[in-house]
């Protein structure tokens, strides 16, 4: 099996350096070198995973350049699964509706702890969900209005997948309520998250049970792939927390994006340091080729 060598980089931060991409080529006996973006992304072809290929990524990632193994085959995916929140969207919405509470704090370091893992999600939903009770619904607006942000590349991900043939799915442990807007936004076919309860124009402190989880968003992925007429190997999923550990393991190529430790540490792909159209590059898609928004 070949495998492909990404190098990877936002122009802001550092261009990829030309002399650095020829030195790492040869060490590791690469081919067939590409610049899909002359200032950012790189590829080059190797037989095999290199036995110092830890030690280049710390090397790499030190200058702000994310360095990931692939394998050759079946490169062009047809399903994307996304995460939302921290993901697509540069904010969590729940500890944004919990800022307008005024218990922002205590909720976002709930959020932490569950998205590093270190307490059950459902438990951490509920326990946040409850604190937002008699809240203004109209809330949720000023919200989208006001504080939640795209990610980097976002646009550009979800318009050149889609021009290329690909299913777009976004999927939150978060709410339908801010997925049904990121959806529509940028495109997506569709969408799934957990529904917020409301009593007349006021947040019940609840939401509609089975919760969306862990499982269920690996489940998604599987049903979307057998309904579609796919193999894993063309399903790509990404995400930052843990509930979306299970998706970035069971797709084809699972992405850990800008990641809390936990996922991190558990995903052979990771990208720290480029924006979301590191997932088009990781699929061999130029610059030139990207639809521009």
């Amino acid at each position: 099996m070949h495998y492909i060598v990404s190098l990877l980089t936002e122009p802001k931060k550092v261009g990829l350096n030309e002399t650095s991409v020829n030195s790492l080529l040869a060490q590791w006996n690469g081919i067939d070198l590409k610049w899909l973006n002359p200032e950012c992304a790189a590829e080059f072809r190797i037989e095999r995973i290199p036995s110092d290929y830890i030690v280049m990524w710390k090397e790499f990632n030190k200058n702000f350049i994310d360095l990931v193994i692939t394998p050759h085959h079946l490169r062009k995916k047809k399903l994307l699964v996304a995460d939302m929140d921290s993901t697509i969207i540069e904010q969590e919405c729940l500890d944004e509706l919990a800022q307008n509470a005024g218990i922002g704090d205590y909720v976002a370091d709930i959020t932490r702890q569950a998205m590093n893992g270190e307490i059950p999600f459902d438990r951490a939903l509920h326990e946040r969900v409850a604190l937002l009770a008699g809240l203004s619904s109209a809330t949720i607006e000023d919200t989208w209005q006001n504080r939640i942000t795209f990610t980097s590349g976002a646009r550009q991900l979800i318009a050149t997948l889609k021009f290329n043939g690909c299913y777009c799915v976004l999927i939150s442990g978060g709410f339908t309520a801010f997925t049904s807007r990121v959806s529509e936004a940028l495109g997506f076919h569709e969408h799934f998250a957990n529904v917020l309860l409301v009593n007349g124009d006021k947040l019940t402190g609840k939401v509609q049970r089975p919760v969306l989880d862990k499982e269920v968003k690996v489940k998604v992925l599987e049903q979307l792939t057998t309904q579609l007429g796919l193999t894993s190997a063309e399903t790509l999923a990404v995400g930052d927390g843990a509930n979306d550990l299970g998706m970035i393991k069971a797709a084809g190529l699972g992405v850990a994006f800008r990641s809390k430790p936990i996922v991190a540490s558990n995903s052979d792909v990771r990208i720290e340091h480029s924006d979301l159209t590191s997932l088009l590059y990781l699929q061999g898609i130029k610059y030139a080729d990207f639809v521009k928004i």
